[in-house]
């Protein structure tokens, strides 16, 4: 089994909505809002550099680490102490599995073919004082 390793250094940004405008025609379109949209791109970009020579066709295990910026009031030194033990973790919104979509939509084309070749899939959350995503691929 072949494993990829990579980091996304900065803040983890989770799947938006998808917004509804029109087109010039007049007809109703959907699309990415822009924040979501960037990320992808980003996510893609840094991908890229540990991309294989070919796309991965076969089946894939994926996990991945969201480690979002701790914010202000658990910055304290015993707060900090629970972080880094893994006892204090966020519950709060955005969730795993918008991360994972963003991430996921991401590495389509460059990493694999189709996000549905994700056949297990672990996503967790994390603080942190250096926001990042932690990805690794085994397929």
């Amino acid at each position: 089994m072949r494993k990829i390793l990579f980091e996304i250094p900065g803040e983890p940004v989770a799947q938006g909505r998808p917004r509804a405008g029109k087109s010039f025609a007049g007809k109703t379109v959907l699309y990415d809002p822009e924040k979501s949209r960037d990320f992808k791109q980003y996510v893609k970009l840094a991908a890229g550099q540990y991309a294989p020579k070919e796309l991965i066709t076969g089946p894939i295990d994926l996990y991945v680490d969201v480690y979002r910026s701790t914010p202000k009031a658990l910055q304290t030194k015993p707060k900090q102490a629970l972080i880094k033990s893994g006892e204090l973790r966020p519950t709060t919104k955005p969730d795993v599995d918008n991360y994972v979509k963003a991430i996921k939509d991401g590495l389509t084309k460059v990493i694999w073919q189709n996000d549905s070749q994700v056949v297990d899939l672990t996503v967790r959350k994390f603080y942190s004082l250096s926001p990042k995503v932690v990805v690794c691929i085994k397929y």
